[in-house]
């Protein structure tokens, strides 16, 4: 969800005015995803680089996302959507960790979309973690050393228990996917647009799933492949 800042700065506005209005634009991307009957929506909220921002953003960010837990929770419980959260939650305050932790609890048994929000996460840490975790498997018994697979690896992934992306979106022109689920995302169809986040509208939503519609997906074979999706 990328170009909060430069949209705040084209505005002559704070950086965190841009935040705000980017939060604004992910309550309408989530809400159109739950009309459209997405099953999974994985947001990169927070990059484990992001802590080398400003001292005064970060902090402007954490008011944010507590602040948003408290006010949309409730909300997207009713809507039956299923909080996760990944990431290190280490370095977060008690508070907040306790609002994620509460947030996932109440909203676990919803099966209408699962929102993933990614917190503190970098795709080399969720690589790193996984291959630690495996390693133990190993050194404990668990689990012999022929056995070590992509399977095994990918077990012990944040996302483990859900399916891999089609379809990524990024916003604000920029080309890459900037240490975002890297494992994931080997066949996922990359959208980027030029729009900056907090203009992001349902329309530009529509026009992404649009391409993505278009799109040959064979995976290495020669017939394609189609998504289905329900909403149970």
């Amino acid at each position: 969800m990328d170009g909060n800042g430069r949209w705040a700065k084209q505005h002559g506005l704070p950086r965190v005015i841009g935040h705000r209005r980017g939060a604004n634009a992910l309550r309408r991307v989530v809400r159109a995803c739950v009309q459209r009957q997405i099953s999974v929506l994985t947001v990169f909220a927070f990059s484990s680089e992001n802590w080398q921002r400003p001292e005064t953003e970060v902090k402007a960010l954490m008011v944010l996302f507590v602040h948003s837990l408290r006010r949309e929770v409730e909300k997207l419980h009713e809507a039956g959507v299923r909080l996760r959260f990944i990431g290190e939650r280490g370095r977060f305050d008690a508070a907040l960790q306790h609002r994620m932790d509460a947030a996932e609890r109440l909203t676990a048994n919803n099966s209408c979309m699962t929102m993933v929000i990614a917190v503190n996460y970098g795709g080399r840490w969720d690589l790193t973690q996984a291959a630690r975790a495996l390693a133990a498997d190993v050194l404990t018994g668990r689990l012999a050393l022929e056995k070590v697979d992509e399977h095994a690896l990918s077990s012990h992934l944040a996302l483990a228990d859900l399916p891999e992306p089609d379809l990524l979106i990024r916003s604000g022109g920029e080309q890459r996917i900037s240490n975002f689920l890297l494992w994931q995302m080997a066949y996922t169809e990359l959208y980027f647009t030029q729009t900056l986040w907090p203009d992001f509208r349902v329309d530009d939503l529509d026009q992404a799933l649009a391409w993505f519609a278009q799109r040959d997906r064979r995976f290495g074979r020669v017939e394609s492949t189609q998504l289905r999706v329900e909403c149970a």
